[in-house]
């Protein structure tokens, strides 16, 4: 079943039992209510005790005595007739098909003291009742109401239960009528409710109608970039964004992917087709048997090993780069690193390459998480820029205080235009194509210092004419100045 389905029937199916059990609840309150109400109509119907009692001169020494007396009492002109239970289980009016069918609890409120039922006290005695379903000898359904009141017969005292009966079947046909009442109300209010919930399960779902064909499109096209822009703060409104969010960062990604694939082809192009054309002119002297001059196959020689070392670098960089990013968490590679001695490191690598510039460095401890080979990647790549445009033996001066590395040469700088895109693979400003390089050591740097939970940034000096008299590169990184 679908979701939709599934929500519009559990709606409907919480809805029904709801319904089902206040109209169930409301019958047996209706109920409860009119039975108390033929209760209080039996106790205000009757008062046995100003009838029991027999008239002065009246001598009737038994209860058949007393009830087959010439004319029945008024009281006792009523259907079903009330009847008169004697602890010894004596009755009257005699048992026919209009008469009360007693039973043990009838007799029991004759006993002494408290009996079943409530109690209470009136003028003529104790009067201890209670009230009941029964039947009639001829099976009718009727309410019963049994007091225990006092009664003389030939001058001695006795405690005598009269039952008096309301019949049931109004109540029961009421109570019917109403049942069938409920029952229709109670369907028509589910069958809305199905309806309702359907409607409602498609109105709240089409959110997720939309994100779903967002996916599709984007399994079968395999070009993320869809958005579905869903309004609303709510979970699904949450969910709607977080795709776009996804969506948008894929296709980037798969743009930056495609856009250094090109970059790669093309920077590796050049050194690939100098490796070939020397390697032909090679190939060709041997096949031919004319020998090359001896300083143009050295040259050829140191040329190709040149290229081979550039290529090295390039696909060095191109996996340093294309590789997936550092996860912080058990497995990765953070741990605590000095940075101190990280760009220490740095300055001794770049200073065993060649003529050594004029750096002035000043290093105060500071401690960092993160990846101690990739930060000592990331520095030396900022120095190498340095020493590459900055003036030819010119000073280049190395900073590191409170978490904050600067490393400033006096070089040409950057113009504004060039500064956004510093950071991208394989980008080089035009005075710097004719250098060696290949355009990833910023790139590189840039995504070892985000890993680390910091920021790089480059910014050219001016001077006071407004000329550019250099760069400056910044890193932050957060830390402590003292160790683990």
């Amino acid at each position: 079943m679908s979701l939709r389905g599934r929500l519009a029937l559990f709606t409907a199916a919480s809805v029904s039992l709801a319904v089902a059990a206040c109209a169930v609840a409301g019958w047996f309150a209706a109920r409860g209510e009119m039975i108390r109400q033929v209760d209080a109509t039996l106790a205000r119907a009757w008062a046995p005790e100003a009838h029991l009692s027999p008239a002065p001169g009246d001598r009737y020494r038994t209860v058949a005595d007393w009830c087959g007396k010439g004319s029945e009492p008024p009281w006792m002109v009523r259907d079903p007739a009330p009847t008169v239970l004697l602890p010894d289980g004596r009755s009257c009016p005699q048992a026919g098909p209009r008469a009360i069918r007693p039973t043990a609890a009838d007799l029991a409120v004759t006993a002494p003291g408290p009996a079943g039922g409530s109690t209470g006290r009136s003028a003529g005695g104790p009067a201890r009742s209670l009230a009941r379903d029964g039947r009639l000898v001829d099976g009718e359904a009727v309410r019963v109401r049994v007091v225990a009141v006092p009664l003389t017969v030939d001058g001695r005292h006795t405690v005598a239960a009269v039952a008096l009966a309301q019949p049931l079947r109004p109540v029961d046909d009421a109570l019917a009528g109403l049942a069938l009442l409920m029952a229709g109300v109670a369907g028509a209010v589910i069958a809305a409710s199905g309806a309702g919930a359907l409607w409602i399960a498609r109105r709240a779902l089409q959110p997720v109608d939309r994100l779903t064909r967002a996916v599709e499109d984007i399994a079968r096209t395999r070009r993320p970039g869809a958005t579905v822009a869903l309004p609303g703060g709510d979970e699904i409104a949450r969910l709607g964004r977080s795709f776009d969010v996804m969506s948008t960062a894929l296709a980037d990604a798969r743009e930056s992917q495609a856009r250094l694939i090109a970059d790669a082809g093309h920077e590796l192009r050049t050194p690939l087709t100098s490796l070939r054309t020397n390697v032909d002119l090679l190939v060709r002297s041997e096949e031919t048997g004319r020998a090359l001059p001896d300083g143009l196959r050295s040259r050829m020689l140191g040329g190709m090993r040149a290229q081979m070392a550039e290529l090295t670098a390039l696909i060095g960089d191109l996996l340093e780069l294309a590789g997936p990013a550092e996860a912080p968490g058990p497995g990765s590679r953070s741990a605590v690193v000095a940075l101190h001695e990280v760009v220490a490191r740095a300055l001794d690598a770049v200073r065993q390459r060649g003529p050594e510039p004029e750096f002035g460095a000043r290093l105060t401890p500071w401690y960092v998480r993160g990846d101690a080979r990739a930060l000592e990647r990331a520095v030396l790549n900022l120095l190498d820029n340095a020493v590459k445009f900055g003036s030819p033996g010119g000073p280049v001066e190395v900073v590191l205080a409170e978490g904050v590395l600067t490393v400033r040469e006096r070089g040409c700088g950057i113009t504004p235009e060039e500064l956004p895109h510093v950071f991208d693979a394989f980008w080089r400003a035009p005075s710097a194509r004719p250098l060696p390089g290949s355009g990833l050591g910023l790139a590189i740097a840039a995504r070892a210092v985000r890993e680390a939970g910091g920021e790089l940034a480059l910014a050219s000096a001016r001077s006071e004419r407004g000329g550019p008299t250099g760069t400056t590169a910044t890193v932050r990184l957060p830390g402590t100045p003292t160790g683990p």
